[in-house]
């Protein structure tokens, strides 16, 4: 199992660990409600450095990336970061990405920790169309096992990080990101986010990361920063209807059904893979759709469980569940029937052989 720079901290903070994506990773500090709460309304900090970081760069680093990822990359300029998905050939997803500009011919793509070795693959035989080579100094580089990142996400992350930089950064704009000193260290520091919560994300080089880590750990003392899990990670995001990818997003799902079409963009020029059959089914309507549900009867929602229209008849499955730490309630994600996709229609969750009253409802929940 793979460690991260951070890994002994973690242990050494009496984390519950488990492997996630080969890597033995915190799945819980304090409890999944309390460091949930704790970055709703404070700071937290998440160890992601298991997520991969690929560079794509040289004359054709714009070519490609209009042809393997569904939202129009020309639309970004120097430092703006940019959420999007790579189509597989086939109308499912190889992963869903974030894109950076750091210049015109250079770019730094952030992926998915399970997904790294299939992006990689894809991503490389997709540039030899365009002449592009992998491997260190060329076009195309695989840094994650090279960079480390922490995610420091809640109203006063960015408080902590202030005291930091040198530069003011809490005004900073959402999906941007600088190359700046962070504690000293050379870093990226991005504005995205995964919780809803505001917050950043600090990108370095892994032998920087202890100085890293003790400097944000002394900046956050008087903000109460928490450690948080990846289990807490898992409900901010769904009470934000944000996609993880294995769960709701993977290999046989359009992001036209998972509801991305706003990151799926029919651009003049931009023959992206899979356009003709996402233009196709955005013509002729989608047969399912992902959407979020609330339970009405008691009852927590899990990945996998049935959905069931009122008399019954099976009409898709529960792709994420929780019992919302916010909403003290069932909430949940799924693909259903088109015809029970509209918010306001009822439906259920099959529960241990069980039909239990559920609503679809629009998201975020929270």
């Amino acid at each position: 199992m793979k460690t991260t720079v951070f890994t002994k901290y973690h242990i050494a903070a009496g984390a519950r660990m488990a492997e996630f994506a080969g890597y033995n990773m915190p799945i819980e500090f304090t409890g999944i409600n309390d460091e949930h709460m704790a970055v709703r309304e404070g700071a937290g900090v998440f160890d992601v450095s298991h997520m991969g970081e690929i560079w794509v760069k040289g004359p054709h680093a714009l070519d490609l990336l209009q042809r393997i990822t569904s939202n129009d990359v020309s639309k970004l300029y120097d430092g703006k970061v940019q959420y999007t998905c790579m189509p597989n050939g086939r109308g499912g997803i190889v992963d869903d990405v974030l894109v950076y500009r750091i210049d015109a011919g250079t770019y730094m793509l952030c992926v998915n920790a399970a997904n790294i070795e299939k992006d990689w693959n894809h991503i490389c035989e997709e540039g030899r169309a365009f002449g592009m080579e992998a491997g260190h100094g060329k076009q195309l580089y695989n840094a994650s096992d090279e960079i480390c990142q922490l995610a420091v996400q809640g109203p006063l992350a960015m408080k902590i990080v202030q005291k930091m930089c040198d530069e003011p950064v809490e005004q900073m704009e959402y999906y941007t990101f600088r190359k700046m000193k962070v504690a000293g260290v050379d870093a990226i520091l991005s504005i995205t986010g995964y919780t809803g919560s505001g917050g950043c994300e600090i990108y370095v080089a892994n032998e920087d990361g202890e100085q890293l880590w003790k400097a944000l750990w002394e900046a956050g003392a008087e903000y109460g920063l928490k450690n948080i899990g990846l289990g807490a990670r898992d409900t901010l995001r769904l009470e934000k209807g944000f996609c993880l990818y294995g769960n709701d997003i993977d290999d046989t799902t359009s992001p036209l059904e998972a509801g991305l079409g706003w990151i799926t963009k029919f651009a003049e020029g931009k023959e992206f893979i899979d356009r003709p059959l996402l233009e196709r089914q955005k013509a002729e309507g989608l047969k399912r759709r992902l959407v979020g549900f609330r339970m009405v009867e008691r009852g927590v929602p899990r990945h996998g469980y049935e959905l069931a229209a009122p008399d019954g008849t099976v009409i898709g499955h529960v792709t994420s569940g929780t019992m919302s730490p916010c909403l003290k309630v069932g909430i949940g994600m799924g693909y259903v029937d088109a015809a029970h996709a509209k918010a306001g229609s009822e439906i259920a969750v099959v529960i241990r052989g069980k039909a239990v009253k559920a609503e679809v409802v629009k998201i975020p929940f929270v």
